[in-house]
């Protein structure tokens, strides 16, 4: 198992294609979760090759023995999906490893969208300073040359081709040179900043009263200021709300006019065709394959139905629906299919 669940509410996710997310992950109890080197060279390994799957691009990224910063821009893929699967893979690896069981990480990772204009910078800069912060480097002339965090790859002093260098550095200067000083200097100008908790908080945070909360607050007039997933102004706040209202609202339509698990399985055993008791039978059969495939993606993006639902009706484990969700989603776009017209 990789992820520790609590019973506290959850906020639904804010993924949004294109958007830039700072994400944090713990280890469970703040335990180590990277215990050498060679851990962070499997974790490393493991990002690039999902970010590459997902179509994603790294900005800036730190590893401290118990937890890890990621910038990331996504792609075609969500974020949920490439983390899914990065924390998936690494924990099997971690546990297979280190001879242990259980959960590797503390709850769900967290995952801030981010006002680029406004924020990006800042957070680049506050992630590359962690290892200074957490005394994993002595001085900022050691940090930059710390291996495990984005911070010496920018200066160049240490090459990962897979983390997103020039982009970063235009913002900077004309030239790769002057580009890298003015971004050193500025990275030092924040040491005496501190940990700068307002960019890991995302502002004002509502009571854990999901999207209901939201429009109450909308109903009453009042503004709505922030969000504990989001880092912004109100300007930019009201547009990302609004865009993951309109996705959320899509979902709830469909529940109102009857859609959920058992109908989908309906529906789709009809298209195919598909016998619906064939389905908990094991095996590959093609055509039992291929509806169990559509049925978890549609599940997932038309109805929002959790992989753990999906995994106990068809009892299969969590990695598995996340392969039937890729597979479905390959299937439904080279074969044209749609449930709903």
């Amino acid at each position: 198992m990789s992820v520790h669940h609590d019973t506290m509410p959850r906020h639904k996710r804010i993924d949004i294609a294109g958007a830039v997310h700072h994400v944090i992950t713990r280890g469970v109890g703040r335990q180590e979760i990277f215990l050498d080197d060679a851990d962070r060279q499997a974790f490393l390994s493991r990002l690039e090759r999902n970010l590459s799957l997902a179509g994603a691009r790294c900005y800036a990224w730190a590893l401290i023995p118990n937890h890890f910063h990621l910038l990331i821009r996504t792609g075609e893929k969500s974020l949920s999906e490439l983390m899914r699967k990065l924390l998936t893979g690494y924990a099997l690896y971690f546990n297979r490893r280190h001879k242990r069981s259980g959960y590797l990480f503390q709850n769900r990772y967290k995952s801030i969208l981010c006002q680029e204009d406004e924020y990006l910078l800042e957070l680049l800069r506050y992630i590359h300073l962690n290892p200074l912060r957490a005394k994993l480097a002595g001085n900022f002339d050691e940090l930059d040359r710390y291996p495990w965090s984005g911070h010496a790859v920018l200066l160049n002093r240490k090459r990962r081709p897979w983390q997103e260098r020039n982009e970063i550095l235009s913002l900077f200067a004309a030239t790769k040179r002057e580009a890298v000083r003015r971004y050193r200097n500025f990275v030092a100008d924040g040491v005496a900043m501190g940990k700068q908790p307002r960019l890991t908080g995302g502002g004002l945070r509502r009571s854990a009263g999901g999207w209901e909360a939201v429009l109450e607050h909308k109903e009453a007039g009042e503004v709505l200021r922030g969000d504990e997933r989001i880092l912004g102004d109100s300007a930019f706040v009201d547009r990302i709300l609004r865009l993951a209202e309109e996705n959320l609202t899509r979902k709830e339509n469909l529940v109102k006019q009857g859609w959920n698990l058992s109908r989908l399985v309906e529906e789709t055993c009809r298209m195919l065709p598909v016998e619906r008791a064939d389905l908990q039978k094991k095996g590959r059969a093609n055509a039992i394959s291929t509806a169990k495939s559509l049925i978890c993606y549609w599940g997932r993006e038309m109805l929002g139905i959790s992989g753990a639902e999906l995994a106990q009706y068809f009892g299969i484990s969590r990695p598995a629906v996340s392969k039937a969700v890729r597979k479905g989603e390959q299937i439904a776009k080279v074969g044209n299919l749609k449930l709903l017209n």
